[in-house]
């Protein structure tokens, strides 16, 4: 039997250098004349280690990294296609520390799998949730989800089985499942690492949401900075056709569905529900006034499913393993695991699956490791560039819905961005206005002209004009963005630029020589 080299194929190892690696290590096994497979397989998410290359030996899986493309031949010389002793030689992956605290349900093939293989998909427990499910009534399913207390994992929150019941009920002669990939947030790449590492467990996903709603036809709106996503998904709906996972009959069953890749433009806005319907109609991506929600009114008019990639990644164990199983993790109303995605200035970079619960503190310091710059923690940002900034002083918030909300925060798609004492918050408040000045789609007042209008009074502040007269507009200007916008870009510019005023107030005040500095 040949060896097995796994080497990420994944995005963000490609930044650091898969590719060369991937190139080398068959460039070596040609001169050596070794018959060897290489897969490209996901990233495992540890990017303080890509790229991780891992050998199936004898004794399980054996993990290499971070490997350059020069480290390659050594790599052949130490044995490492056996196991061999290397200075980059990190043993079993599921004992690397990163990895070992992790509870891994959504994950669980992320990186241990070839993306597009079926066969591969099915011997790690693939198909198990939509093989249950062809065999229920639709409302079973949705009962299922509901009772797993699973929520929006794209940042809302909102109960996915009350949206899956609207949509079940609503009487219409088409229904649609819309999954939201336009993944545009700061520090955010889980639905890019399934999309690239696990593309099946969404289609599974998918598909049980259209059986349970009685929806037959489901788009993925993938952002267009995600090419290999948009690859990995094309091929993988390819091959889930000709297996007959998607068509008319599902797994031999009678019901019909199938799925269309659909490439965003780069607007940020549509990540919003209804920007992203427009745009998918071929419209202008802005915002549309609610009511109707779109789980009646939705795609074409039709009542439509919209769910994030994680929360419809979900859906697999949760048919396979049942709903007390997965809401036997978390907290509170947040139940199941969340995929934490800790980047920015920080030491142990990547992403992260545990249960609800962790406080912020423990997820900076102790799996993060602390900044890279070896500096002190100033402010962590949780939840994209709409995300509350957070001192060390907040660190003991749990990571739940609920309890970052009372602390004027959310969680958002769970990314986490670190800084050190050199951030000037004056500078991320203002990044935060000019950031929604740039991506706001115009429709409503409040979020055009009030994010255009906050730089120019931070700016004033910045220059030492009328502090305290500014301070106050600036607050005033958030309050009305806060509940004026008709959607969360404008709605929650205001939770960064409020954060950094409210903590860190030493940086808003007057500094003339701030501007001299500059």
């Amino acid at each position: 039997m040949s060896a097995t080299i796994y080497i990420p194929g994944d995005s963000g190892a490609l930044a650091l250098g898969a590719e060369k690696v991937a190139k080398a290590a068959a460039k070596e096994l040609a001169e050596r004349g070794i018959a060897a497979k290489i897969v490209r397989n996901g990233s495992r998410g540890a990017y303080f280690l890509e790229p991780m290359i891992e050998v199936e030996t004898a004794d399980g899986r054996r993990a290499y990294g971070p490997v350059k493309a020069a480290d390659v031949k050594g790599l052949f010389d130490a044995g490492f296609l056996t196991g061999g002793q290397h200075r980059l030689a990190l043993g079993d992956p599921e004992d690397i520390p990163f990895f070992a605290k992790q509870t891994r349900l959504t994950f669980a093939r992320c990186g241990i799998t070839d993306p597009v293989s079926l066969e591969d998909y099915e011997a790690h427990g693939g198909l198990d949730g939509l093989r249950k499910a062809v065999a229920m009534a639709p409302l079973d399913i949705v009962k299922q989800v509901t009772e797993s207390g699973l929520r929006g994992r794209g940042g809302a929150g909102f109960p996915t089985g009350i949206k899956w019941k609207t949509v079940l009920d609503t009487a219409a002669d088409r229904k649609y499942i819309v999954c939201n990939a336009d993944e545009g947030d700061s520090a955010t790449f889980a639905d890019r690492m399934i999309m690239e590492g696990d593309p099946f467990v969404l289609i599974e996903g998918m598909t049980i949401a259209g059986i349970a709603t009685g929806a037959t036809k489901g788009f993925v709106y993938i952002r267009s900075e995600y090419p290999h996503a948009v690859a990995a998904m094309n091929k993988a709906v390819e091959v889930a056709r000709k297996a007959g996972v998607l068509g008319a009959t599902v797994l031999g069953s009678p019901n019909a569905f199938d799925i269309e890749i659909r490439v965003g433009a780069g607007a940020y806005v549509c990540g919003e529900e209804t920007s992203l319907l427009n745009s998918l109609e071929g419209k202008r991506g802005v915002v549309r006034a609610k009511p109707p929600l779109p789980a009646i009114q939705g795609l074409f008019g039709k009542p439509t499913v919209i769910n994030n990639v994680i929360s419809l990644a979900s859906v697999p164990i949760i048919m396979d393993k049942g709903a007390a199983f997965y809401k036997d993790f978390g907290m509170g109303r947040s139940r199941g695991t969340i995929p934490i995605q800790i980047a920015g200035n920080v030491k142990h970079g990547g992403l992260f699956e545990i249960a609800f619960g962790l406080s912020l503190g423990e997820i900076v310091d102790e799996i993060g490791g602390g900044t890279r710059s070896g500096r002190p923690v100033k402010a962590v940002q949780v939840g994209g560039p709409l995300g509350a900034y957070f001192p060390r002083e907040l660190f003991d918030t749990p990571f739940d819905y609920e309890e970052f909300a009372k602390r004027d925060g959310l969680i958002g798609h769970a990314g986490i961005t670190v800084f050190d004492d050199t951030a000037d918050m004056l500078k991320m408040a203002r990044f935060a206005m000019e950031f929604c000045a740039i991506e706001s789609c115009g429709k409503c007042t409040p979020c055009r002209i009030g994010s255009t209008r906050g730089m120019e009074v931070i700016d004033r502040l910045a220059a030492g004009i009328e502090p305290e007269k500014s301070l106050a507009l600036v607050t005033d200007l958030c309050n009305t963005m806060k509940f004026g916008s008709l959607c969360a870009l404008g709605g929650f510019t205001p939770y960064p630029v409020m954060s950094a005023i409210t903590h860190f107030p030493e940086d808003f005040k007057p500094a003339p020589a701030r501007v001299a500095a500059e």
